[in-house]
């Protein structure tokens, strides 16, 4: 009995201990289910999606073993600390992206890559969280809502690595960061008549910018329009992968059993069409299970960035949950016709290593944003 009694009693300090490492890790609990519930169910898809191949599968999960470390740090980190950190962040992105335009890899015709030996890396993806701190950091040196020389500066800080990104070319992602750009002066608190100049301005220059499109892009937004145009070319990822949803019915047709994505007919599968492989499987009633998940992440996020205590925080907060949210909507409508088809992974479930370090990265700002508020404001 006196050894059952000291086994218990040492059971219970381990748990309790347990429970302080965990308490003491600053992470917010919520969000954390509800990305590792997602990465679960992407494993799954993934596990269908690459032929069953197991080697995919635990490589992918390496990649989030990795992510999921680096998120723990960030959230280790006060968002006073990456408030005095953006600016330089903001800057060696920059040179990053220099550097991928004198020393990146060239593939499919773009240079979007730096090779520094065992780690391959694509610089515009930390652009997207550079950028947000820089202009969070910007617009709480003063008070807001924004005033015109505000507004000319952040405009500045946002054409930079756009110009720099789409002479990779990657103009997909130079609009993504374009639209992040607009997400934190909306939340800043931009005044509607640079709102309504700005989108006068942009509509205006639309023949110019499809002057300057390559070809392939301007086959992009034509093919979206009219996706029986090139049925076996351009067009024949948006038709596959709407069959895929299309066919799936209610619940679906079964894991492993999808025929579009098991028999080879649908292409990115593994990455920009995940979706498609999951609705094909798990049907109309997986899908909408799944986009609450998503949902989840992004309302608890504005919550977050509405009990922050400091306008940077609030505006980082918001930013990130915004565009993550941004995220999933192009991916899906992507997938289901309703949008062109541009590189956008979807979170915590499409193949890749690092779009994936850039999400768990985001969630740790915002896990910072919420575990570091004082206790009195």
């Amino acid at each position: 009995m006196e050894t059952l009694y000291y086994q218990g009693a040492r059971s219970q300090l381990l748990r309790a201990r347990g429970l302080a490492i965990l308490s003491r890790l600053r992470l917010d609990w919520p969000l954390v289910t509800g990305i590792l519930a997602i990465f679960s169910v992407g494993e799954l898809v993934l596990y269908s999606a690459s032929g069953q191949d197991i080697a995919t599968v635990w490589h992918q999960g390496g990649k989030f073993a990795v992510a999921f470390v680096i998120m723990i740090g960030i959230a280790q980190v006060s968002p006073q600390q990456w408030r005095r950190l953006s600016p330089y962040a903001y800057l060696f992105a920059v040179l990053m992206l220099i550097a991928v335009l004198g020393l990146g890899e060239t593939a499919l015709g773009a240079r979007r890559w730096l090779d520094l030996g065992p780690v391959r890396l694509q610089p515009s993806e930390f652009m997207k969280l550079a950028l947000p701190l820089a202009l969070a950091y910007l617009f709480s040196r003063r008070p807001l809502p924004l005033n015109l020389p505000h507004l000319l500066g952040a405009l500045l800080l946002i054409a930079i690595p756009v110009a720099l990104i789409a002479k990779e070319p990657d103009l997909g992602t130079a609009m993504l960061i374009v639209i992040t750009g607009l997400v934190v002066i909306f939340l800043a608190g931009v005044p509607y008549r640079y709102l309504l100049v700005g989108a006068l301005v942009v509509a205006a220059l639309v023949p110019v910018i499809w002057h300057f499109m390559h070809a392939y892009q301007k086959a992009r937004i034509l093919t979206f329009l009219d996706p029986e145009r090139a049925p076996l070319g351009a067009g024949y990822h948006i038709i596959q992968s709407t069959i895929a949803i299309g066919s799936s019915g209610l619940y679906g047709l079964g894991w492993l059993h999808a025929p579009q994505a098991q028999l080879g007919f649908l292409p990115e599968s593994r990455t920009d069409f995940i979706f498609a492989v999951f609705g094909e499987e798990f049907g109309l009633a997986g899908s909408v299970a799944l986009l609450t998940a998503y949902a989840f992440i992004i309302l608890r996020g504005l919550y977050i960035a509405w009990r922050a205590s400091d306008n940077f925080s609030r505006l980082l907060a918001g930013t990130l949950s915004l565009t993550f949210a941004m995220y999933v909507f192009i991916n899906v409508g992507m997938t289901m016709g309703l949008l062109p088809v541009v590189g956008v992974p979807l979170p915590f479930m499409s193949y890749g290593g690092t779009s994936l370090v850039t999400m768990a990265a985001a969630m740790g700002l915002l896990q910072s944003i919420a575990r570091h508020r004082p206790l009195i404001r």
